[in-house]
């Protein structure tokens, strides 16, 4: 299985909510950032949990038109994130509106092709003006 397959295959598990099978290919030490927020997680279990968190805010979140690039010990994919929030994330109440967005996701691979680390990054001002909790900024 090459790298990038890992990666399709994750976020095929993560959109049938089949969080063990999404973590499987991580080494018990790797890291994943949501530069976004800056959150860091390290190993399986805090990854399943981040992942957990996405669905609690948006219950129908979805890795949408996937787009990958193999980069040798890294793969890249494009996807649009789609989700309609009707859950907390974090601090955030639920507002009920869609979100749909360009994300950029990185991972980085062993010699075994085990995932040693992750990140993601994502425009927060645009989901935060989609979500209708911030006005657009303006323009000039």
């Amino acid at each position: 299985m090459s790298n990038v397959d890992t990666h399709r295959a994750a976020h095929e598990a993560f959109n049938r909510r089949a969080y063990d099978e999404a973590v499987r290919p991580m080494r018990d030490d790797a890291t994943y950032t949501e530069h976004p927020r800056n959150i860091t997680t390290k190993g399986p279990l805090e990854f399943t949990d981040w992942m957990k968190g996405w669905v609690t805010a948006f219950s129908d979140a979805s890795v949408s038109e996937p787009r990958y690039i193999d980069g040798g010990e890294y793969s890249v994919c494009l996807f649009r994130g789609r989700g309609t929030n009707d859950g907390v994330m974090g601090p955030l109440q639920a507002t009920g509106r869609r979100m749909d967005l360009p994300f950029c996701e990185v991972m980085t691979y062993d010699a075994q092709g085990r995932i040693v680390a992750g990140e993601m990054f994502y425009d927060s001002t645009t989901m935060m003006v989609q979500l209708g909790l911030m006005e657009p900024p303006p323009m000039g």
